[in-house]
């Protein structure tokens, strides 16, 4: 799958139309299929006990599907979530950012399908899991994968 959209260009789409959250993220790395993006753990991710909330590592699958599916068809906002399915598996590590490795399954000309693992920086076992399926709006050129 051909990249359309570098690191820089998805953050600065994000800035534009998700400014609300756009500084939580960052994309760490664009890969052969996807993606590995940063969630910038700060207190308002916290729930009680002093770790991540449920909806801020939802919150990262969802953003790094959104943003892998633009890495790969361009500047399409409107693209959106039809189903998002997380496992929470652990605890995340406290006082350390979370990230997500995105793989894109399948990317056609009108859905996209990716499979999400979620770690605590620096550790090998996965916090949570989630598959996402996106809808891509019909006025949009086809992908070139």
């Amino acid at each position: 799958m051909d990249i359309v959209l570098d690191a820089a260009a998805l953050e600065a789409l994000m800035a534009d139309v998700f400014p609300q959250v756009a500084e939580d993220f960052a994309v760490d790395a664009l890969t052969g299929d996807g993606l590995r993006l940063r969630l910038k753990v700060a207190e308002k991710h916290l729930r009680p006990g002093g770790t991540v909330s449920g909806p801020s590592i939802f919150a990262l699958a969802d953003c790094a599907m959104y943003l892998a599916v633009l890495s790969r068809i361009g500047p399409v906002p409107l693209a959106v979530t039809t189903n998002c399915s997380i496992d929470f598996l652990r605890k995340p590590t406290a006082g350390r950012d979370l990230l997500c490795e995105l793989r894109l399954l399948k990317l056609g000309r009108r859905l996209a399908v990716g499979d999400a693992l979620i770690f605590s920086d620096g550790t090998a076992a996965p916090v949570a899991r989630a598959t996402a399926t996106y809808s891509i709006p019909p006025d949009r050129p086809s992908p070139t994968c």
